[in-house]
């Protein structure tokens, strides 16, 4: 009996809201599709705790904007296959639209936790996360030869989470979350170099621009010593990234050069950037097909592949028009697109709002997480993938509800009858 009470002090709601947060922001860059297994379960447990009543809906006015700018999202697909008749055949692609449903249940849970206690988990688990990262990018470039992935499998993926972990090190470095800011700023090092042997060069105009975003917001401190001392240390993570870098710089500018001359010259569309190009014109062609609702999630995979056919003579197919917001246009039309625009409008708008007139600084860097994770997403999405995709899909709602919640949410206190876990 004294030993199922110490598991139970053990486990508590809070504790095991510490444990889930842990992994779902060291997970992404480093176990892949563990964190999309992790959210996922954690939000059926939300479910159950909710139906059981130990847990309440904690409705807040940022949350709800949020919830209603992803459900409208899922409705605008739900409605562009309903009107192309193609409910059938898109069903089965509709799984992924589930984790994005699963926001305000999400929310409802991980803001029991107290604030601090949640921006400390995610600054230091963000940073296990770049070390992590470091150590299999050295493995899968420098020993297996090939572009880092990580554990995500796909090197732009890997670079899009791991892009995220770094800036939650230089955000919690600047703002004072957490005190301890040397090994914070090494370990966004660590993860910009393990970006920078992704190879993903979309990505890496990601992380330059988010991390200026970051120093701006915080610029309030960077006065004085601070201001030199950043200096000084900016200076020195450009030296360790272009020591390490330039090769793997040089060889991915050389590609996209040689790319850009093939497809100049030859009209080589056999190429990563031909490809690409070909994708685009292909997407944009049946956008403009049926532009208000599109041709539904199956059909688009039929009309790249034959698109390829009739208009490049190659036998290709694709999952994705290699651009978020087309292969949106293509799949659900004008509404869809606005639809997907709207959830990163809503998370920018209660961003600015927090740092127009918070000081707070924990609210002040959930803001950050918000503003971070809309540049990276917009970014990365503009050559690969925006939504739709298991861990980008998880890792997405991972950061907006941490971040809304941080940034303006309030603590939802807990049931009487789930004091006991």
């Amino acid at each position: 009996m004294n030993r199922l009470s110490s598991i139970r002090r053990h486990f508590t709601p809070s504790q095991i809201n510490i444990y889930f947060s842990i992994v779902c922001f060291f997970s992404p860059p480093v176990l892949g599709s563990v964190v999309s297994f992790v959210f996922s379960g954690g939000a059926l447990w939300s479910v159950l705790l909710l139906a059981v009543k130990r847990r309440r809906f904690n409705i807040d006015r940022p949350m709800l904007a949020m919830t209603v700018a992803i459900y409208a999202y899922c409705a605008a697909m739900i409605l562009a296959s309903i009107v192309n008749n193609t409910l059938r055949a898109d069903a089965v692609y509709f799984l992924p639209l589930i984790t994005l449903l699963f926001f305000p249940l999400s929310y409802s849970t991980w803001s029991i936790t107290e604030k601090a206690t949640l921006a400390r988990i995610v600054v230091l688990a963000s940073m296990a996360a770049c070390f992590g990262a470091l150590a299999l990018a050295i493995v899968q470039y420098y020993w297996l030869g090939m572009r880092a992935e990580g554990g995500a499998g796909n090197a732009i993926v890997f670079a899009t989470v791991a892009c995220l972990s770094v800036m939650m090190c230089l955000a919690g470095a600047l703002s004072g979350i957490e005190r301890a800011w040397k090994p914070l700023i090494l370990a966004a090092l660590a993860g910009a170099v393990a970006i920078v042997c992704s190879g993903s060069r979309i990505i890496w105009l990601a992380m330059l621009i988010a991390g200026i975003v970051v120093l701006l917001i915080n610029r309030r401190k960077l006065t004085g010593k601070n201001s030199m001392r950043l200096l000084l240390i900016a200076a020195g993570i450009g030296l360790v990234i272009a020591a390490v870098g330039f090769p793997i710089i040089v060889e991915r500018a050389d590609f996209l050069f040689s790319d850009w001359d093939a497809l100049n010259t030859k009209g080589d569309h056999s190429t990563a950037l031909g490809l690409r190009v070909a994708l685009w014109q292909i997407g944009l062609g049946a956008f403009r097909e049926m532009p208000i609702f599109g041709h539904g999630i199956a059909a688009s995979r039929d009309l790249m592949h034959q698109g390829f056919q009739d208009q490049f003579g190659m036998d290709r197919g694709f999952s994705h028009f290699h651009n978020g917001f087309l292969t949106v246009m293509v799949e659900a039309g004008i509404l869809g697109a606005v639809a997907l625009a709207g959830i990163f409008v809503v998370a920018a708008r209660n961003a600015a709002r927090v740092l127009r007139i918070s000081a707070d600084p924990l609210e002040r860097f959930g803001a950050t997480m918000l503003v971070v994770t809309v540049i990276t997403y917009l970014i990365g999405g503009l050559t690969g993938i925006l939504v739709g995709h298991d861990i980008l899909d998880s890792t997405l709602m991972v950061f907006l509800v941490c971040g809304t919640y941080l940034a303006s949410g309030r603590r939802q206190p807990l049931p009487e009858a789930s004091a006991v876990g």
